[in-house]
C-alpha cells in the first residue's frame, strides 16, 4: 500500500483561461479526481458504499504557487494525513514534471456521512484500514524521496 498516490496528466488546452494559464478551478478538479482515484485504487470507495456512506467536502485550502500551461505534464500527489472520528484530512501537491516545480499545495477536510440522511457518521475501521496515513511530520521525508524517484 502506497501512502502517496500519483495522478499524472497532460494539461488540456481547454483548462487555460483568459490569463493564458490554467484556471484556478481546474487545480481543484484535479485534486478531487486524484482523491477519488486514490480512494478507488485502495478499495475505500467500495467499502464506503457498502456501509451506506459517502464522503463530503467540509473545506478546501489551495495555495497557488506557479502557473501551469497547456501541454505540460503534471503530477498530482495526494495522501491521507489523518483520520478523526468523522473527518479525514487529505493533502495535495501538484508538480510540473519538466522542472519539478511545485505549482500548487492544498488540502481538503472530508467528512464521512450517511448516504441516506446526510448526517455525520463515525468512520468505520475498515474504511480507515484502506489507507496508510502519512503523518505531517513524515511528509517532507516521503515527498523528497518521491521527487528523487520520478
Amino acid at each position: 500500500m502506497s501512502q502517496v498516490y500519483q495522478y499524472k496528466l497532460t494539461v488540456p488546452e481547454e483548462t487555460v483561461d483568459v490569463n493564458g494559464h490554467v484556471n484556478n478551478l481546474e487545480y481543484l478538479r484535479w485534486m478531487q479526481s486524484a482523491a477519488i482515484l486514490h480512494s478507488d485504487s485502495q478499495g475505500c470507495t467500495k467499502v464506503t458504499t457498502a456501509v451506506g456512506a459517502t464522503w463530503v467536502v467540509r473545506t478546501h485550502r489551495v495555495e497557488y504557487l506557479r502557473p501551469a500551461f497547456a501541454g505540460e505534464q503534471i503530477i498530482v500527489l495526494t495522501w491521507v494525513s489523518n483520520f478523526r472520528r468523522v473527518r479525514s484530512l487529505r493533502k495535495y501537491r501538484i508538480i510540473r514534471v519538466e522542472d519539478n516545480a511545485v505549482l500548487v499545495e492544498g488540502e481538503t477536510d472530508w467528512v464521512f456521512v450517511d448516504a441516506q440522511t446526510g448526517r455525520l457518521r463515525s468512520i468505520p475501521q475498515n474504511v480507515i484500514a484502506a489507507f496508510e496515513v502519512l503523518p505531517k511530520e513524515k511528509e517532507a521525508e516521503i515527498l523528497s524521496h518521491l521527487n528523487k524517484t520520478k
